[in-house]
């Protein structure tokens, strides 16, 4: 089968997307695709046709997902919020993710129709990266809960922890209590100083009911809680770490020295 004229392809990507598209030679059957579309940060979509096993394709080579691991852990992306965005984006524009390369045939030769899908595609899964800030939130509070998850075994996990005889309405909740030999920890994430605060008015009541524990907490981004805040935190809390996303390794080595004192 013969492949259609660069000429007619580029014809079609204009007449649907707009004037500016052309395609940029770079090996047999291999066609950069340029055009006027980019992301927030200016740079340019990274978008390739190839002519492979009969048909053409329109692939981003991984560029989009390899964009969004700067700034978010690669695992992250496939759970909670940020996952359903992702799949939502695939499925409204029958896109297919191939082990992290974003992939379209072009069907039935309708090259404009195919190229506008794939930009708008790659356009809202870049979306993940400016969440609004409530989803972010979500989200961490999520990639937090997941880590412990995988970290801790379930015996010694409870989720959503609260003193049944001293508080039966659950006022003073820990996000999570993990049973240790000597006595428990119990773990917050924070991602905003209305938290904060509630966490230390936490662990204060804690110290008057008198229960033996360690605590630890980790923020979304301690840098955006309010030095005054933070500074009564810190008077209350055993250990804290300024983030999730680089400081999981810290966070687990001190966990299992914890499990094994």
């Amino acid at each position: 089968m013969t492949p259609p004229a660069v000429d007619q392809i580029v014809s079609s990507f204009r007449e649907r997307v707009c004037r500016q598209v052309d395609l940029i030679p770079e090996g047999v059957n291999r066609y950069v695709v340029s055009s006027p579309f980019v992301h927030d940060d200016g740079d340019c979509l990274e978008i390739v046709l190839i002519w492979a096993n009969d048909k053409w394709v329109l692939v981003d080579e991984g560029c989009t997902f390899m964009r969004l691991t700067y700034d978010i852990d690669e695992a992250a992306l496939h759970q909670g919020t940020r996952q359903k965005v992702i799949a939502n984006a695939l499925g409204m524009f029958g896109v297919e993710d191939r082990e992290g390369q974003l992939v379209l045939p072009v069907p039935e030769d309708r090259f404009g129709d195919a190229l506008y899908s794939f930009i708008q595609a790659i356009l809202k899964i870049s979306d993940v990266s400016y969440l609004s800030r409530e989803q972010v939130r979500s989200t961490f509070l999520q990639d937090f809960r997941a880590f412990l998850a995988e970290t801790i075994p379930e015996d010694q996990l409870t989720f959503d922890w609260r003193d049944k005889e001293h508080d039966p309405r659950g006022i003073y909740q820990a996000d999570c209590r993990i049973e240790l030999s000597e006595r428990p920890l119990f773990v917050f994430g924070l991602a905003s100083d209305l938290r904060t605060r509630d966490t230390t008015i936490t662990l204060l009541q804690y110290e008057k009911w008198g229960l033996p524990f360690r605590s630890m907490v980790v923020f979304e981004n301690q840098q955006s809680i309010g030095r005054n805040v933070l500074a009564r935190l810190t008077d209350v809390t055993d250990r804290q770490y300024s983030s999730l996303g680089g400081n999981k390794d810290r966070i687990r080595r001190h966990l299992e020295d914890m499990q094994a004192a």
